[in-house]
């Protein structure tokens, strides 16, 4: 597996509209056969900061997720909502080795 946490900061005036822009995202990237789970994450005490958890089944599926045209619309969608540019850590999945995603 592999794995991208997300970190996106997001001007306070456009909260819901990224969150209706990533919600789609998500919905239509949970149907790609080289995603294993995708969560939209807000957190509690500043509802401008966002985690997207993007688990892939190989680093390849990652690169083919981001030629998908929702990817790309929600790509461009909200470009000028963020605060500041996104951050993609990319982490390698340890355990379980035999995950069911």
């Amino acid at each position: 597996m592999f794995v991208v946490h997300v970190h996106v900061n997001v001007k306070s005036q456009f909260v819901e509209a990224f969150k209706e822009a990533t919600l789609e995202n998500a919905s239509s990237s949970v149907q790609e056969p080289g995603i294993a789970r995708f969560d939209v994450l807000q957190e509690e005490d500043d509802h401008t900061c966002f985690v997207l958890v993007e688990v892939y089944k190989s680093v390849e599926a990652s690169a083919a997720h981001k030629e998908t045209a929702h990817y790309l619309k929600w790509r461009d969608a909200v470009a000028e909502m963020m605060a500041e540019p996104r951050k993609g850590i990319k982490y390698t999945n340890l355990f379980p080795e035999d995950s069911k995603w």
